[in-house]
């Protein structure tokens, strides 16, 4: 298996497992700080420049 396929099945064993342990609650938390991870990360490498995303394009 390729690595972005294999850290896909281990993101979603993850999410499987915080949505039986901790219920609702939990798997949207562990969803939320992944999409919060995967933006910080995106971010770090150059990928996305979150300071102009959010900013907007035509505001003056």
């Amino acid at each position: 298996m390729s690595t972005p396929v294999m850290q896909g099945v281990i993101a979603g064993l993850l999410l499987a497992v915080a949505a039986a342990v901790g219920g609702w609650s939990a798997f949207a938390l562990a969803v939320f700080l992944g999409a919060v991870g995967g933006l910080v990360a995106a971010q770090a490498s150059g990928r996305i420049d979150v300071v102009e995303a959010v900013s907007g394009r035509g505001r003056g």
